[in-house]
């Protein structure tokens, strides 16, 4: 077998510690280009194997497919036996969410701008992009990009815009 470098060996061990065996979060100075050049040969000895993400649980993403699905990193027996651990083999479990705690709802921090952003779409009139962008001090762009990302996707808020003869397009949280 070839030889395997420094980084690959912690990657493998890394995951070899890990009881769901998987290879990420890699180590924080193995970025973009570099960490396809460690983990291609990996993949393609057998040494790690891409599964389907299990997002429910958090699992980290090595890469999204082109239908939306996301891509995890996990050991294989072959990886374990490529630093010298000898395991069973085992068949896949499915793994159970964690519990998640009573209130599901985010908190957000009193006095910041997502905060100020938040209570601004929440008033009977709501906002204009220009309202907020003079609010904050963000670009137009910026502002969108919280509304789809911080609004949206990580606090589950449903934002309606309608357009205003004299305001223009108004944007609540519904």
């Amino acid at each position: 077998m070839t030889r395997l470098t420094d980084t690959q060996l912690i990657v493998l061990s890394a995951a070899a510690q890990r009881t769901d065996r998987l290879a990420l979060p890699l180590p924080k100075s193995l970025k973009g280009g570099a960490a396809h050049k460690v983990i291609k040969p990996l993949i393609e000895r057998g040494l790690l194997q891409e599964v389907e993400a299990n997002l429910k649980l958090g699992d980290p993403l090595w890469r999204e497919t082109g239908d939306g699905h996301g891509i995890t990193l996990i050991i294989t027996e072959a990886g374990f036996a490529a630093i010298g651990i000898e395991v069973e083999p085992q068949k896949p479990k499915a793994r159970k969410p964690e519990p998640k705690p009573a209130s599901t709802e985010r908190k957000t921090r009193e006095g910041t701008k997502q905060a100020l952003v938040i209570e601004m779409l929440r008033r009977p009139e709501g906002a204009t992009i220009p309202e907020i962008v003079e609010a904050t001090g963000w670009a137009s762009h910026t502002t969108r990009g919280f509304f789809a990302g911080a609004l949206k996707k990580k606090l589950g808020l449903t934002i309606a815009s309608e357009k205003d003869e004299a305001r223009g397009r108004v944007y609540r949280i519904v």
